[in-house]
């Protein structure tokens, strides 16, 4: 009797490629020292044009913008050893929330400074300038930060993001307080918004602080 023997190909061992973790850690360092980069420039000339101007936003603003340095200075040490990430983790998330409570502080108290004393700064068309500036540079560093932290799972690369989203807010109603105070000489307009926004980052830091912003990166 003859048999047939059907000799089927052997089955191609797929290798999937390497995680990308790394490459995902490296776009996290850049943007770390972009952050680190951008605002310390920022910080620099809000608090000249604030001085010159006798502006409370520009000055505060120029704060934000150191503090929002040291976040990304933070993020920077975090991804520095991923391999230890566990260890760092924490640390570096409570030194980000830490960071956005000191900044809610700040605000809050020049805000109403600036109410009580009726401050009216001079028009500052470089404060201007670098609120439209930072309108379009944190909105996109920010989305890039939450891209970077869904990679990575971190919950202090997703906090650096939300520090980040909220110097656009910021960078907005410096804005709208230096045209308002301009066109319109409202000079309550400036540290009105931004006592209204001191809410939103005192929640973000103690949420950063419990270790609560961590995996969910929407």
């Amino acid at each position: 009797m003859r048999v047939d023997v059907v000799v089927r190909p052997r089955a191609r061992l797929v290798v999937h490629p390497p995680s990308s973790e790394a490459a995902w850690v490296r776009g996290g360092r850049r943007l770390g020292a972009l952050t680190v980069g951008y605002n310390l420039l920022e910080a620099v000339v809000s608090i000249g044009a604030g001085w010159v101007a006798g502006s409370t936003a520009l000055l505060g603003f120029g704060v934000d913008s150191l503090v929002e340095s040291g976040s990304g200075v933070v993020v920077l040490w975090r991804l520095q050893h991923p391999d230890r990430h566990m260890q760092r983790e924490a640390r570096a998330l409570q030194l980000v929330g830490v960071s956005l409570l000191l900044l809610a502080l700040y605000v809050a108290v020049e805000a109403v400074r600036s109410l009580v004393a009726r401050e009216a700064p001079s028009p500052s068309v470089v404060g201007i300038a670098l609120a439209i500036s930072s309108l379009v540079v944190m909105p996109w560093l920010a989305r890039q930060k939450r891209r970077v932290a869904r990679a990575l799972g971190s919950g202090a690369v997703q906090a650096d993001s939300r520090q980040t989203s909220i110097c656009a807010y910021l960078s907005a109603i410096l804005l709208a307080g230096l045209g308002l105070n301009a066109l319109l000489e409202w000079w309550w307009a400036d540290p009105a918004a931004a006592l209204a926004m001191t809410p939103l980052i005192v929640r973000e830091g103690l949420e950063a602080v419990q270790g609560r912003t961590c995996c969910d990166c929407a």
